[in-house]
Order: structure tokens, then sequence, then C-alpha cells
């Protein structure tokens, strides 16, 4: 492709510079295990290059508690309180907002023979896979599988040393692909609600996110919600594109929403990538998880927008085998230069059994792609069927399901609690869905996540009356459910 100003220079890294970063963590599974307590981890001085942290805090930090390390002088920041510490100690609760995909595996074993222990010796990845360094870029089978397998999906030839790069989980995708393209003060549109690592990586890299919002339409009386009313503006999406835009951040399928992004709507998002000259960075890691007929498309297989697009995956998503963490960046060299320069001087390379696994993963698929016996036809089909059931129980009490098109999650509105009873106990500013999720795990003994922490901050007062829900649970998980919801039912008649 033509030199472009919005393909970077080479990495910092490559010429040996170091970069240190004060940044606000907020990963969504601490929020699962304490509430408002202080952080558990230490503070990270920033050092080296100016982070964006370190300028004056914007009116969306304002309510950050900023002090200074005692060794560096280097300000750092707090994370946000976690509300869900109720759960110390405690075996009533059931945890219905964290996803735990291992216990909805498919029927029989996928990895077949080697979901036998032998898949982590000898028998997966050949006789000296397990002490021997595999390429930096990933262990050759899965790189050439991932190359064939998304290349026909993509409509691209992908050459597996240039286009493809393993990393450690997508998050480890994410986190390179950021510090690799974002540049100090370049701006990255960011759809929310967000899967919460895309703001705090993009400030790590010098960047400063813009927000977009997601917001409802009304759906037909006596219709369930659906998560396709909730669409973007077109005016409102174009007016974030400046001059100072790099990249934008799309999640499809939305987490927590389930939305689906349509074709339509991919191609207004890509008609302003290729007009503004913008990278985009597609999340796409429960692409194989779409219900009721609804269709995945990557953006990346628009026209005009492979040569600017990362596509992230996930191999923990795709075949439920989150502990592996394996995931990966796919896009052009042009690109994924910059990302093999970040990972080569961080991760260097990832475990070989994990790849060697989900390269036989690949195979099998490949071979079923389609076919009733393929674990992407089974998968989507009996997760639709919890979703279903969730569905249905959680309105028993009055909670209102917005129905996801995909992924592992739904969204449920709380307005009538809301205006019932508003005045649950909290900080004065506190947004009502963290409150009312608190009061629900220790007065009914179910948990959810507040869905305002996936919104930046000016917006999480629009969307407090929203609480997510994981349904990828097991059987045993959901009549649990069921027989709580039941007794909830009961203490509301009158």
């Amino acid at each position: 492709m033509p030199t472009s100003r919005r393909i970077p220079p080479p990495h910092p890294l490559a010429s040996g510079r170091g970069a240190g970063w004060g940044l606000p963590l907020e990963p969504l599974y601490s929020f699962c295990l304490r509430l408002e307590l202080p952080p558990p981890w230490p503070l990270f001085p920033m050092r080296g290059r100016e982070s964006a942290l370190s300028r004056p805090p914007s009116s969306r930090h304002q309510q950050r508690q900023v002090r200074t390390h005692t060794c560096t002088g280097a300000p750092t920041i707090h994370p946000r309180p976690r509300p869900l510490s109720l759960l110390k100690g405690t075996t009533s609760q059931l945890r219905l907002g964290p996803w735990s995909p291992h216990s909805c595996l498919p029927p029989q074993p996928l990895l077949t023979p080697t979901s036998r222990p032998a898949c982590h010796g000898q028998a997966c990845a050949g006789p000296k896979a397990d002490r021997d360094r595999p390429q930096p870029l990933g262990y050759p089978p899965l790189t050439e599988i991932l190359a064939s397998f998304f290349g026909k999906l993509l409509g691209q030839e992908l050459d597996p040393l240039k286009n493809v790069l393993v990393t450690v989980g997508a998050y480890g995708a994410l986190f390179t692909a950021f510090q690799a393209l974002v540049e100090e003060g370049d701006e990255v549109i960011i759809v929310e609600p967000f899967f919460d690592c895309y703001e705090p990586m993009t400030l790590m890299a010098g960047g400063r996110p813009v927000f977009v919002s997601l917001r409802p339409s009304p759906s037909q009386d006596k219709e369930p919600d659906s998560s396709s009313n909730w669409c973007l503006d077109p005016a409102e999406l174009a007016s974030k594109f400046t001059a100072r835009t790099k990249a934008l951040v799309l999640n499809t399928p939305n987490n927590p929403l389930g939305k689906v992004f349509s074709k339509a709507e991919l191609e207004l998002v890509a008609h302003l990538c290729r007009q503004h000259d913008v990278l985009c960075i597609s999340d796409e890691v429960y692409q194989w998880l779409v219900y009721d007929g609804h269709q995945h498309t990557s953006i990346a297989s628009l026209p005009g927008m492979w040569e600017r697009t990362l596509t992230i995956g996930s191999a923990g998503k795709t075949f439920s085998a989150t502990g592996w963490k394996v995931g990966w960046a796919l896009g052009p060299d042009a690109l994924m230069r910059h990302l093999r320069t970040v990972h080569q001087n961080s991760i260097f390379h990832c475990p070989t059994q994990g790849q060697a696994a989900v390269a036989l993963s690949f195979e099998r698929e490949l071979q079923h792609l389609g076919q009733p016996c393929s674990y992407f036809v089974q998968f989507p089909q009996a997760m639709q069927r919890r979703r279903d059931h969730m569905a249905r129980s959680l309105q028993a009490v009055g909670l209102r399901p917005v129905i996801p098109q995909g992924s592992y999650f739904l969204i449920t509105d709380i307005s009538d609690f809301k205006s019932k009873m508003p005045d649950l106990p909290g900080a004065a500013d506190e947004p009502y869905d963290r409150r009312f999720v608190k009061w629900m795990i220790k007065n009914k003994g179910l948990v959810a996540i507040p869905v305002s922490i996936f919104f930046s901050q000016p917006q999480q007062q629009h969307f407090d009356h929203y609480i997510r829900f994981c349904f990828v649970k097991d059987e045993s998980t959901l009549r649990a459910m069921d027989e709580k919801l039941q007794k909830w039912k009961a203490e509301l008649r009158p």
C-alpha cells in the first residue's frame, strides 16, 4: 500500500528506548472480587517518555485520586473502586456475572486424541515441543492454519510469517496493537459500551480516548428488546473523526451488549475510516457465538479495509479454553511489522503446547466447517438455548432482558426497580446499577455486573439502569438460578 501518515515509524523499542506508565488499571475480573478496597497490586510509576496521564487530568479523570510515588516522584493513579467484595468469604451467592465457559464444553472431546493429558507433551506438538522454543511469531502449524482458515473468510492470501502474530490471548494482541500503533497525542475512537481494557491501553500508549455511544431505540410493543436496537448515530460518529484520529476500536459481537454489527453498520464505519485515513482495531473474539441466524462479518473483508485493519481473535473464546491464553492478530504486513517489534521485545514467544492444541482444533474445524458435527455449529446452538432459558427466568421477577445477537452475555433493564426503590445504600454519586448489584448480591444471592462500568465517565449516569449476566453456565448453575429467582418472585407477591 502507499506510504501513509497513519503507518507509524518504527516503535521506540526497536531503538532501545524503554517506557513505563502510570495507569488506571480497572480489570473487570477484580471488580468481581472486591468491594471498594484499596488496590491489591503495586502502583506503577511512570518513567521514560511523557505519558498522557502525566499531564493535568481532564474533566473525566478529575474523580480519580492522584498521588506521588515516594521513590520516583512520578504520579500514579488509583484504580476505581471494585464493588463486589460482598462475595468474600461467602458461598451462597450465585455468580452469574463473569463467564465460565469451561462448564460448557462441547458434547464430545474436540481435540481427539489430544484431549488426553498427553496433549501437553510430545503427542500434541512433536517430540521436542515441550522443551524447545518455537518461532517467536507463533508455532508454525498454528500460524499456517490461521492463515489458511481466516484467509478464506477475509478473502485474502495470508502469509503466515507476515500477516499472522500469535499472542498471549486476545489481551496480548490488543496490548501489542496499541503499543505498536498509537503515539503520543493520537486520538482513538472507542465505541461504548466497551470492554474495559480499551481505555487504559489507549492511555498507556499515550493516546487520548474519544468515545461514541451505541444508543437504544424503542422496541415494538410486547416485543422483547434486542441488542440490534442499539445503534450508532451516523452524524455523531462522523463528528468524532479529527486530524488527530489514529484508530477506531470496534468490538463485534460486543461485550457487554451482545450486539452483532450489521454489514450496513460496518460499511458506515469503513467509509469513515477510509475517508479520514484511520486504522481499525477489530476485536472479534466472539465471532463464532452468534444466534438466531445472524451472521458475523469481519470489517477487514470490506473493500479498502484489509490494508488498515487489525483483526483480533481468541482461542479461549473460540474453543472454550480460556486458560490456555492463545490469541492472535491478523493484518497487513505494513501494520504487523510494528506489532512484531513490540512482541519480540516483550513477550517474544508463547508456550508451544497450547498453540499446538489450537492448531489441531482449527484443522478439525476446517474439515467440518458448516456441517452439523462442527463445533462452530454445535456450541452456539447450545448457548442459544441457555440464553433463552436465562432470559425467561429473569423476566419472572421484573428484569427486562435485552436479547443479545451474540457473545456470552445479556444485559437487563432494571428501570422498574430504580423507580420503585431508588434509595438503595451507597455513595450519593455512585451509579444506581452498582448499588443495585450490591443489594442483589446481599439480599438475593445473585451476582451480576453493573453495565455503567463499560461506559466513559460522562455517560455512566445515562446507562446506570442496566446490569449484565452471563448465560454460559452449566445446567446445575442455571437450575440454582431458577430456584433463587422463584424465591424472589414469591417475595414480590402482595
